[in-house]
C-alpha cells in the first residue's frame, strides 16, 4: 500500500535524479497492488509496525530507491506516444467477502449493478504505444485483493496481480528477457477492493467443509476455522489461476484497445484533516467525522486471514474485559463513542500519540485528468458500493460541466494508507471493513465531498484548498528489530559454498533444490539485481547465460538463520518449466556478508558501539556471536571492510527429454521470496 513517508522520500530522491522539477507531491501517485505477502516496516505510524517490530529502514530504503529508479527510467525514455483505452467485465475472478454487509445497501441501488453483482467486474485498461509503433506498456484497474497467498505463507510475493504483471511483461518482452529487465511495462493496479477477495471457492469451515455462518464468519463460534479458499489446489495454484485470468482478459482488452484518449492533462491535490470534516447528509442535516478508532471486528480479521479467536465479525457491542483493556490503553470520550457508533471502540488510535501517532490524521487525495479519463487517487480501501458512490459523485460533477463521456476510476491505497471506507449502511453491520473505517460512519461522505471539491477546482482552473502535509516522523521512529551484527560460516566452510548439490539430471516438471552457506539478505537489498540465477551453458562449453532470476515465478529463495551466532543458509528451489530447453545448467547464489568491525575499528570501540546501540543484554548476545566468530569461523571472515560480496554456484546438471518446440507463458511460474524470518 501507499505510504506518506515513502512518497515524500521518493519526491526528494527524484529531485536528485531529474534536473527539472517534474514530479511533485501534487502530481505523483504511488499506488500499491496491496499484496499481503510483502515486507513490513515502511509506514510511519505505530499501528502498522507491530508485525515488523517497528520501523525497518532496509524495507523503506529499498522501496524508495526502486520506485524512484523506475520513474527516472520512464523519464529517461520520454518519447511521443498515444494512450488508448478499453474496458470490459471480467467474471470468475473475485467474490465479496462481506456479502451480508453489501445487502445492507438499498435494494434499488443494488439493482442498478445487477450485471456485476456485489463486486465490481469491470477492468479499465490503458494501452501505451509510441508514435513509431513500439508497444510501451499497459495499465489497468481491477478490484481484487492480493490475498491468493494466504496468511500461512512465509514468502514475499506479488500475489495474483504480481503474477499477472509477470505474465504480461514476459509475453511482450519475450521469454529471453529477464524478469524486470524488458522495455514493456505492465501494471495491474488496485482500485475499490475493500470487500473483494480472490478466494472464489468461498468461506468454509475447515473442520466440516460446510459454509461459515454468514454474519459473523464463524464456525460454531470460532472464526479461526472459517477460511476462504481460491480455485486452485493450494495457494500457489490459486495465485496462478486468478493472476492468469487477469492477464488473459487484459491481453484481450489490449489487443482491441482502439479508442485514443485526447485532450488536456491536469491534476489537483489536497491534504485533508479526516478527523474533523463536516459533511452534509442526504436529508440536509450535517454531521462530522471522528477521531480515528478501530472496532472490535477489526481484531477478528477476515475470511482471507482470520485475526484473533477472541473476536468475531459483526460485533456491535463490547465485553467487560476488553473494554477494560482498551480503556487502559486510551479511554474514548463519550463524544467519541457517540461519534463512532455503532462501532464498539477497541483501539482509540486517534488519541494515541506515544511514542508517535498510531494512525494518520491528515491524508492526501488527488484527481488526475488525462483527456476524458479521471483517476481518483485515494489512500484507502473502498468497498464495492462505497467506490461506486464515489465514482458516481465525481461523474455527476463532470456531467454538470458538460463532460458526458468521462471514464472515472479509483486508484486505491495511494500515497498513504488509512484502512477502509464503507457505505453508511455497511457501517451499521460492523464487519471487518466497517470496524476498520477509521473516521466513523460518515467517512465516505467526507471523501465524496472533497473529491467533488477538487474536481470542480480542476475543471475551473482554480487551485485547491489544502491543509499542511502530514509531519515527517522519521526522527521519532523506533525499531526493536536488531541490526545485523555479523555473518559467519561453520568451521572450514566458506560463504557461497554449496551445502546441498543438485542431482546430475532432471526432467521438466521436477524441482531442483540447492542450499548454500549464506549471509543476512538485509545487508544488501540487491536493487535491480538478484540473489540467485539459473544459468544455462552455451554451445561453446564455456559461456553461461542466465535464464531465470529471483524475480521469476519458478524460483524460490528462502533464507534460514541457522544459529544465533550468525550462521545462515540460503535454500534455492527451481521448478523446471515443462518446455525448458535441454542442456546443462547450474544454480548460483549471490550475497553480501557483514564483518564484525568497520575499517580501522578496534575491538574496544566495537564493544562500546554495541552497548550504545542496543543496551547491555543485546550487546552481551552480540559479544557471544563475536567470540563464536573467532573460535569457529573460517579465517577469511575478518578482513578490513565492513561488507563483502560473495557468490557460489552449484555443480552442473543436465535437463533432458524436453520438447522445446512450444512456449506458453502460462507455464512460467515463480515466487521471488524470502522467509518471513528475513526481517526478524
Amino acid at each position: 500500500m501507499g505510504s506518506d513517508i515513502i512518497t515524500a522520500r521518493v519526491i526528494d530522491r527524484l529531485q536528485e535524479l531529474i534536473p527539472e522539477e517534474i514530479c511533485t507531491i501534487e502530481n505523483t501517485s504511488i499506488s500499491g497492488t496491496h499484496t499481503h505477502s510483502g515486507p513490513a516496516g515502511f509506514l510511519q505510524y505505530i499501528l502498522y509496525q507491530f508485525t515488523s517490530l517497528g520501523w525497518v529502514e532496509e524495507t523503506a530504503s529499498a522501496f524508495v530507491e526502486g520506485i524512484a529508479q523506475s520513474i527516472y527510467r520512464a523519464y529517461s525514455n520520454l518519447q511521443p506516444a498515444s494512450v488508448y483505452s478499453n474496458s470490459g467485465l471480467l467474471y470468475g475472478s473475485n467474490i465479496n467477502r462481506s456479502p451480508t454487509s453489501y445487502l445492507e445497501n438499498p435494494q434499488e441501488e443494488r439493482d442498478r449493478y445487477a450485471d456485476q453483482g456485489d463486486t465490481d467486474k469491470e477492468m479499465l485498461l490503458l494501452k501505451l504505444v509510441a508514435d513509431d509503433g513500439k508497444e510501451l506498456g499497459m495499465l489497468n484497474w481491477f478490484a481484487v485483493h492480493g490475498t491468493s497467498m494466504n496468511n500461512t505463507n512465509v514468502l514475499i510475493s506479488g500475489d495474483n496481480k504480481g503474477y499477472a504483471s509477470y505474465l504480461a511483461e514476459r509475453y511482450f518482452n519475450g521469454p529471453d528477457v529477464l524478469a524486470g529487465k524488458g522495455d514493456f511495462v505492465a501494471a495491474f493496479a488496485s482500485t475499490n477492493l475493500g470487500d473483494v477477495s480472490p478466494n472464489t471457492d468461498g468461506a468454509k469451515c475447515t473442520d466440516t467443509g460446510l459454509p461459515c455462518e454468514p454474519y459473523t464468519s464463524t464456525c460454531h463460534g470460532n472464526n479461526m476455522v472459517c477460511i476462504a479458499s481460491g480455485p486452485g489446489k493450494d495457494m500457489f495454484e490459486s495465485t496462478e489461476i486468478i493472476g492468469k485470468k487477469q492477464f488473459d482478459f487484459a491481453l484481450d482488452l489490449y489487443k482491441d484497445a482502439t479508442e485514443k484518449i485526447n485532450g488536456s492533462i491536469s491534476y489537483r491535490h489536497s491534504f485533508i484533516d479526516m478527523s474533523n470534516q463536516e459533511v452534509t447528509l442526504g436529508n440536509g442535516d450535517t454531521a462530522t467525522t471522528c477521531d480515528a478508532a478501530l472496532g472490535y471486528s477489526f481484531a477478528a480479521g477476515t475470511t482471507d486471514g482470520p485475526g484473533s479467536s477472541t473476536f468475531q465479525q459483526g460485533t456491535t457491542s463490547g465485553n467487560p474485559f476488553w473494554d477494560w483493556v482498551k480503556d487502559f490503553i486510551s479511554e474514548p470520550t463519550e463524544e467519541q463513542i457517540e461519534c463512532q457508533a455503532p462501532k464498539p471502540i477497541l483501539l482509540n488510535t486517534g488519541d494515541l500519540t506515544h511514542p508517535y501517532l498510531w494512525d494518520p490524521v491528515t491524508v492526501p487525495i488527488s484527481v488526475f485528468q488525462i483527456g476524458k479519463l479521471f483517476i481518483l487517487n485515494t489512500p484507502c480501501e473502498f468497498t464495492t458500493m462505497a467506490g461506486r458512490r464515489l465514482r458516481e459523485a465525481v461523474r455527476n460533477v463532470l456531467v454538470d460541466a458538460g463532460i458526458t463521456d468521462a471514464m472515472v476510476t479509483i486508484a486505491g491505497l495511494t500515497n498513504s494508507y488509512v484502512h477502509y471506507v464503507t457505505t453508511f449502511e455497511e457501517y451499521q453491520a460492523q464487519r471487518y471493513e466497517a470496524a476498520s473505517t477509521l473516521y466513523g460512519p460518515h467517512t465516505l461522505q467526507a471523501y465524496i465531498q472533497n473529491f467533488e471539491r477538487i474536481t470542480r477546482d480542476l475543471l475551473r482552473g482554480e487551485s485547491s484548498v489544502t491543509n499542511a502535509a502530514p509531519s515527517d516522523l522519521s526522527d521519532k521512529q523506533v525499531s526493536f528489530l536488531p541490526p545485523v551484527i555479523l555473518d559467519r560460516t561453520e568451521l572450514f566452510q566458506k560463504f557461497g559454498g554449496v551445502r546441498k548439490q543438485p542431482k546430475g539430471q532432471y526432467s521438466p516438471g521436477e524441482e531442483v533444490k540447492v542450499s548454500f552457506n549464506s549471509a543476512n539478505p538485509r545487508n544488501n537489498q540487491r536493487i535491480e539485481d538478484t540473489y540467485l540465477t539459473i544459468d544455462r551453458l552455451g554451445p561453446d562449453g564455456k559461456t553461461w547465460t542466465t535464464v531465470f532470476v529471483d524475480g521469476d515465478w519458478n524460483t524460490k529463495y528462502v533464507w534460514e538463520l541457522a544459529s544465533e551466532s550468525g550462521v545462515s543458509y540460503a535454500h534455492i528451489t527451481w521448478s523446471i518449466p515443462e518446455d525448458q530447453e535441454s542442456g546443462q545448467y547450474r544454480v548460483c547464489h549471490y550475497g553480501t556478508r557483514k564483518l564484525p568491525f568497520e575499517e580501522g575499528e578496534a575491538l574496544l570501540s566495537y564493544v562500546v558501539r554495541l552497548f550504545s546501540w542496543n543496551g547491555a543484554s543485546y550487546a552481551a548476545a552480540s559479544l557471544f556471536q563475536l567470540s563464536s566468530l573467532f573460535s569457529f569461523s573460517s579465517p577469511d571472515v575478518a578482513t578490513s571492510s565492513e561488507y563483502k560480496e560473495f557468490m557460489g554456484c552449484s555443480k552442473t546438471f543436465n535437463i533432458k527429454n524436453v520438447d522445446s518446440a512450444s512456449t506458453s507463458t502460462s507455464d512460467w511460474w515463480a515466487v521471488s521470496s524470502f522467509k518471513a524470518s528475513l526481517w526478524k
